[in-house]
């Protein structure tokens, strides 16, 4: 891939990167707050995980093929 073209790309506001703070608190908060409903807090709190290792997964997938040139 050429190096320029990614230059170019990541130019700008890059707003993917900013979505782990709003996983963050919101994992914790899912655990207090469903406290006296367990089996909603859990599937919630796996959900939110899932999505939250999906979501880095697709920021780190395009690196893997940069480390291949």
């Amino acid at each position: 891939m050429n190096r320029e073209y990614v230059r170019r790309r990541n130019k700008g506001r890059q707003l993917k990167f900013l979505i782990p703070l709003i996983y963050a608190p919101v994992l914790p908060l899912i655990r207090l707050s469903l406290r006296h409903r367990p089996v909603l807090r859990d599937r919630l709190f796996t959900a939110v995980l899932a999505g939250a290792f999906a979501h880095g997964m697709y920021l780190v997938y395009p690196f893997s093929y940069m480390s291949m040139d």
